[in-house]
């Protein structure tokens, strides 16, 4: 049926989030933005023996999603993997995996695949990789769009074209998301006035996207990063590279994700500035960064 040289190809974009980390588990909005220049590529081949169940791996709970799927069961196959997305790192690594890897699957075996059954298995691999995901990360891997997403409310999309760009730095330090989710539940009831601040501030983001502000837009990711420092999820190497963003000609900055590691977000207004502040933060020990633009 198969033939021995098949290969099926499967590709994803990452994701990072620029307003809401946190305070979206509370109810208030959180707005994310795809990173179509960051992929993931996925390669099925034919293997000698079948692929071995892992449920601690997002990209094999991916694939077995897709077979069973499929009906199809005990399929000689193995995979490779190239990705451009650092994982535990807030840019949505094991949606973006997950998602190329059905893609793969479903060309190996010649199969249409609708965006609804995409999405819909790249959930079910979320769900084994992170027990209760809110499926932010799959749907803005999945869209061209910024997507804006309330719990219990649901997803929409928001069209951004500010000319400007975002610059994403890499602390090197792994994200602990968990961790900082219960670093906010500690703090009962003192948490409720950051996480309101950073609701409001959300709301303030997409009116300052929607006039084109980015002055405005700059200035809300600024204070949405102290409201985020106060909840004790921030990182001293994320607060670090924010201060020094800002004061290097960013028009804000501000962690992203879980935190406690992982990355943090810049706004600039030129390429050029983009630029040059991409070459500062890599001296001043970001480990890797990225250029976006919106």
């Amino acid at each position: 049926m198969i033939k021995q040289s098949k290969i099926g190809v499967g590709k994803a974009h990452s994701k990072i989030i620029l307003m809401g980390e946190h305070a979206v588990v509370y109810g208030y909005p959180a707005i994310a933005l795809p990173l179509k220049n960051i992929e993931v590529t996925c390669r099925i081949k034919t293997a000698d023996k079948r692929l071995l169940f892992d449920a601690t791996d997002p990209l094999v709970t991916a694939i077995f999603a897709a077979l069973r799927y499929l009906g199809i069961k005990d399929e000689p196959i193995t995979y490779e993997i190239e990705s451009m997305v650092p994982e535990r790192r807030g840019m949505g690594s094991s949606a973006a995996v997950a998602i190329a890897a059905i893609r793969a699957v479903f060309d190996y075996f010649d199969q249409p695949l609708s965006m609804s059954v995409l999405e819909m298995l790249a959930n079910q691999a979320e769900i084994i990789a992170h027990t209760n995901p809110s499926g932010l990360d799959a749907k803005t891997c999945l869209s061209n769009h910024a997507i804006k997403f309330i719990r219990n409310v649901g997803f929409s999309q928001i069209k951004i074209d500010l000319g400007a760009y975002l610059i994403i730095a890499d602390t090197g330090i792994h994200g602990h998301t968990r961790e900082a989710v219960q670093a906010v539940e500690a703090l009962e009831e003192k948490a409720l006035i950051y996480l309101h601040r950073l609701g409001d501030l959300v709301e303030k983001a997409e009116a300052a996207i929607l006039s084109k502000d980015l002055m405005k837009l700059g200035s809300v990711m600024s204070e949405a990063h102290v409201n985020l420092k106060e909840l004790s999820v921030s990182s001293p190497e994320a607060d670090h590279l924010v201060s020094f963003a800002i004061d290097n000609g960013a028009l804000g900055a501000k962690m992203s994700g879980g935190g406690l590691g992982g990355c943090i977000i810049a706004l600039a207004e030129t390429k050029e500035r983009a630029k040059s502040l991409v070459q500062k933060l890599e001296e001043e020990g970001a480990i890797n960064t990225w250029i976006e633009s919106l």
